[in-house]
């Protein structure tokens, strides 16, 4: 494989970052949103998992 050099690898950087399609402000806040809302409802799902297992638990080891 032939090497690069330095100024052909920056302009090839250069190409490729201007290629990149940056979200909107809309997109972006609707996806933290979004991110935010999942995260609340996982969070009460392991919650209510996790107090399930421990409740488990407990009347497991309650019978010993």
């Amino acid at each position: 494989m032939a090497k690069t050099s330095p100024n052909e690898f920056f302009r090839q950087v250069r190409s490729e970052a201007g290629k990149v399609v940056w979200p909107t402000r809309q997109e972006t806040v609707r996806t933290a949103i979004f991110v935010a809302i999942m995260m609340l409802l996982l969070s009460v799902f392991f919650l209510g998992v996790d107090q399930l297992f421990g409740f488990a638990v407990r009347e497991l080891l309650a019978l010993v």
